[in-house]
């Protein structure tokens, strides 16, 4: 089957070719295409707006926005976080010097487990780095009285929660920072893009010149690099803002009818619908425990009819070669039970019935 007709994992959602044209139009006139311009002004107001924080700072891609905002804090020694996340999450913090404690997850919720993370704290550890998963929010409210409790920060990968609200407050009002993801496979896209909120001022002002190397007028007060949003990106999400309900609602009725035709099937386990929370249908994971095939021969399946599903997230970042003989700490077999089962169905926001009624056919076949 050639690409044209594949069905991938995820679809960028876009505006309208003339809709984008008409938001770059200006820039022609300006010719202001990077360093906060008018789009990117604009976008940073409606975005704490959208997502109901006081302050943020938008960045070239999310990986950057999460590194800089670790380097921002000046933290040091270690970081109690979770292995069942994307490379970037772990990469930030090896990368600026921290050392991961793998702390397991939930089993239903595919976050970090609160339970599991105090008997990991030690007078090395300086922070706690969740990680909110497919849409799937953390236990915010533990995870902050343990914060309080023993003294650490908290900053939240946020990169699969944008737009997610919980008992009705935006999912960045918690921790002391979050880092959402702005990329093209996210419910919301600036092509590339990511942005820290946070609830400090001072920071999201230390980030702003950190993110520019670290440049305070002519003259440098950090050591640092190159991460600033430019016109066109920020265009593209002033553009996917407008729509970005409307995608949600749609990503939604997949969800739906996803539900209908897998749930209450022996060994596959479906998504947990967490209380109070409004969420945004990033991702549709699926379990196979126990089912008539294993995760991988249902992927082989699917790829034989031209559908792209992801093993998602495989292999835990504790598994990663580039970590081998760190001796980073954690006992994770709940997070290696998902990471070995666990697949992640085509979830866009124009995903045909037809299509979702192939690819559970095939599963169920």
């Amino acid at each position: 089957m050639g690409a044209k007709n594949m069905i991938n994992v995820t679809k960028s959602s876009m505006p309208s070719f003339e809709e984008y044209c008409e938001e770059i139009k200006e820039l022609w006139d300006s010719h202001i295409l990077t360093n906060s311009g008018i789009k990117h002004q604009e976008l940073e107001k409606r975005l704490c707006d959208y997502l109901q924080v006081d302050n943020i700072a938008l960045f070239t891609n999310g990986h950057t926005a999460l590194q800089m905002l670790l380097a921002a804090l000046n933290l040091k020694g270690e970081v109690i976080t979770t292995p069942f996340t994307f490379a970037s999450t772990t990469q930030a913090i090896v990368q600026n010097g921290l050392t991961p404690v793998f702390c397991d997850v939930n089993p239903r919720t595919y976050t970090i487990d609160p339970d599991k993370i105090e008997p990991l704290i030690t007078e090395k550890t300086c922070a706690i780095v969740p990680v909110h998963v497919y849409g799937n929010i953390c236990d915010v409210e533990k995870i902050d009285e343990i914060a309080i409790r023993h003294g650490l920060k908290v900053i939240y990968d946020s990169a699969h929660v944008f737009g997610v609200k919980y008992k009705g407050r935006g999912i960045g009002c918690w921790g002391d920072a979050s880092m959402f993801s702005f990329h093209a496979t996210k419910v919301f896209n600036t092509i590339e893009g990511g942005c820290v909120v946070a609830k400090d001022t001072s920071l999201i002002k230390k980030l702003n010149m950190i993110k520019n190397f670290g440049l305070s007028g002519l003259d440098a007060q950090y050591v640092s690099g190159n991460g600033k949003m430019n016109e066109f990106c920020a265009a593209m999400g002033l553009c996917n803002l407008r729509h970005v309900d409307s995608y949600i609602a749609n990503r939604s009725k997949v969800d739906a009818l996803y539900r209908d035709y897998l749930n209450d099937v022996s060994g596959i386990e479906l998504n947990t619908v967490q209380n109070d929370v409004q969420s945004n249908y990033a991702y549709f994971p699926v379990v196979f425990d126990g089912y008539k095939k294993n995760r991988d021969q249902v992927y082989d399946e699917l790829y034989k009819e031209g559908i792209v599903a992801r093993k998602y997230f495989y292999p835990l970042t504790n598994r990663f070669t580039c970590y081998k003989g760190c001796g980073y700490k954690g006992d994770t077999p709940i997070a290696q039970h998902i990471a070995e089962n666990v697949l992640c169905l085509p979830m866009y926001s124009d995903l045909a019935e037809g299509d979702i009624q192939r690819i559970c056919s095939i599963i169920l076949d």
